[in-house]
């Protein structure tokens, strides 16, 4: 049977099941990936984590999330972080009435501000739910070689490689000053933190299931950080 809750009817949904929900946003990466990024990335990681888990769901996709730092780029849609905190809450609130967890798998760094709100919150009233990044260490920030590689993987013909090119490959310490008062066009014309140059599918692969266990190896462990997020 399909993990993903949109696919199936309401009498296979039993046993307060785990329900991922990948969230991730529309927003520019550079001008060889899509907008779309971010959300294939979460909803892999999340689809992956599920074939490892009993009774695990995945819910629908939400792609949009907190990205004014990119508003700048024609194209990026963001909603802010007053309305995405408000989603989270009323959709955990309403997935509580019959998942038994909840665990958001976010994509965007830019959504870490609302959910280091929220999902304390949530826990207070005694919802279980948590968060997981997709992340990998030492990886580049924006629309480099690692969201290309997965890209290349996951959604090879959304990827233009003829028009990659290296961005600011600046630590983001010394970028974040700028970016603050500036967004992500302050210190990057084309939007890219990193270099995207030598992302292979092979990378992706190998990328995709590192996020994957270490997804998995958080979640097992369960410990809960003071941001809702799973150490």
């Amino acid at each position: 049977m399909t993990a993903l809750l949109a696919e199936r009817a309401w009498p296979s949904v039993s046993g307060a099941p785990l329900v991922l929900v990948p969230l991730g946003s529309t927003e520019q990466h550079g001008p060889h990936l899509p907008f779309s990024t971010d959300s294939v990335v979460a909803t892999a990681v999340a689809t992956g984590l599920a074939d490892r888990l009993d009774n695990a769901i995945v819910a629908p996709t939400i792609y949009y999330g907190a990205s004014g730092e990119h508003q700048s780029f024609p194209g990026t849609v963001s909603v802010g972080h007053e309305a995405l905190q408000l989603m989270l809450v009323e959709l955990a609130r309403s997935l509580s009435t019959w998942a038994g967890s909840i665990l958001i798998v976010n994509g965007h760094g830019g959504n870490v501000a609302s959910l280091s709100v929220v999902i304390p919150q949530l826990i207070a009233e005694q919802h279980r739910v948590a968060w997981v990044p997709c992340t990998v260490r030492h990886g580049d920030a924006h629309a480099g070689r690692i969201e290309t590689s997965l890209m290349l993987h996951l959604a090879p013909q959304s990827v233009d490689m003829a028009s990659a090119s290296p961005g600011n490959v600046s630590p983001m310490s010394e970028l974040l000053p700028a970016m603050r008062k500036g967004g992500t066009r302050a210190v990057s014309a084309s939007g890219v933190l990193g270099d995207p140059i030598g992302a292979t599918a092979s990378d992706g692969v190998a990328l995709l299931d590192k996020m994957i266990a270490t997804a998995l190896r958080r979640f097992t462990a369960y410990a809960v950080d003071d941001r809702g997020c799973l150490a």
